[in-house]
């Protein structure tokens, strides 16, 4: 008697491989052969991490290393809320949750307004890991098609609305933008959350890089300062760029919907609790001096300055000058960029280095776009950065005459 097949389920068969990492192996093939690969595909900074968050993972002598409450530490909770007060923005530490990185904080957000079969609208190209966050619930995200061609401009409230159907539950957002680094603007915001209320949806913004922004004439504006937005808005954040601590694991995600934050205690008690020494050293971070990040956001606009400049002397290439975050994506002179990133890692090297790209299709689930783009993370110090800048350049000398 034969028996029976085990079977895997349709969902996991739907959450697509990170555009980010799917070439890991290629990297990891190249180091073997005694290639330096210079990785301009995942933001990673280089930044040191402050020292006040090592200290406290140093500092922790308790004899047990017990769960913390599901929501986190009460001392964090405060300390996001009053970093928040910073800014202008009206919250308490009971409208925050602790959450396992921003990741935890968006499948929340996520779980917590949609049922299967649901949409989440979003600007495409956007960061990849939302499809899969919806994929893991059941949910789609629908995109809104922005191009490359006129700067990524959120497309027309009428477009948008063009989108909307009964089963559309949110719009979600990140601003400063990955990939793009855009900042959307005030008008850009109020668009959305006009249409929020319109059509009784929730606004989720993704505010991660918010310290990253690199001209005076750009604006942040906070989702949570939006009039008339009380029920409708929900934030996330991270302590992983801003502090240049990604291994830490410890996100959040604040919203005054009593409702919501009910639904997110309940993921939380089923989770149990976030990391509690990451939780104690992302609260020594939050109670740092803002004037910590005026040298790392002078850091990193030299870094963009430089990328832009490179690229601004290889023919052939488009992009839209980043305002924020630490990510650009562009065009390149070739038809299929993934072809060209794969090629970098397993034909191609200048001076015993070549360079790990995220071909640019992964963050768009339009059909066929992005095929030509690339992003590109600058978190490699300038002397490093320019290398790398040389070997894609030569790289895509050598494509071209193959």
């Amino acid at each position: 008697m034969e028996l029976p097949k085990t079977v895997l389920s349709r969902r996991g068969g739907e959450v697509p491989w990170s555009p980010i990492r799917k070439l890991t192996p290629l990297a990891d093939e190249a180091r073997r052969r005694g290639v330096e690969v210079l990785h301009l595909n995942i933001g990673q900074p280089d930044i040191r991490t402050p020292r006040p968050v090592l200290d406290a993972y140093r500092s922790f002598d308790a004899d047990v290393l017990a769960y913390s409450p599901s929501l986190g530490i009460p001392p964090l909770r405060e300390s996001i809320a009053a970093y928040y007060r910073r800014y202008g923005i009206d919250v308490a530490p009971r409208d925050v949750a602790v959450t396992v990185g921003g990741s935890e904080a968006i499948f929340f957000a996520l779980s917590a307004v949609c049922d299967p079969g649901d949409e989440i609208l979003v600007r495409e190209p956007f960061y990849a890991n939302y499809v899969a966050f919806a994929a893991m619930i059941s949910a789609k995200v629908v995109p809104i098609p922005a191009s490359i061609d006129d700067g990524f401009a959120l497309p027309s409230r009428e477009r948008i609305a063009a989108c909307i159907t009964p089963r559309t539950r949110a719009l979600l957002y990140i601003s400063p933008e990955n990939p793009t680094g855009i900042v959307y603007d005030p008008a850009e915001l109020e668009t959305m959350r006009d249409l929020c209320r319109r059509y009784g949806l929730y606004l989720i913004a993704d505010e991660v890089y918010r310290e990253f922004i690199y001209d005076d004439h750009v604006a942040f504006r906070s989702v949570l300062d939006l009039d008339g937005m009380a029920d409708h808005a929900i934030l996330i954040d991270s302590v992983s760029k801003r502090f240049s601590s990604c291994g830490a694991r410890i996100g959040s995600l604040t919203t005054r919907n009593r409702g919501i934050m009910e639904l997110v205690d309940k993921f939380a008690q089923a989770r149990l609790c976030p990391p509690t020494v990451g939780q104690l050293a992302a609260d020594a971070a939050y109670r740092m001096d803002p004037s910590y990040f005026e040298p790392i956001r002078d850091e990193y606009r030299r870094r963009r300055d430089l990328v832009v400049e490179a690229l601004g002397r290889i023919p052939g290439t488009l992009f839209h000058v980043p305002e924020g975050a630490f990510y650009l994506m562009t065009r390149l002179p070739v038809q299929d960029a993934e072809e060209f990133a794969r090629f970098l890692l397993t034909d191609f090297t200048w001076k015993g280095r070549t360079v790990m790209l995220a071909p640019g299709q992964g963050f768009y689930s339009t059909p066929a776009r992005g095929r030509d783009e690339v992003r590109i993370a600058y978190v490699l110090e300038c002397g490093r950065l320019a290398e790398a800048m040389e070997v894609l350049g030569r790289g895509l000398e050598a494509y071209a005459s193959r």
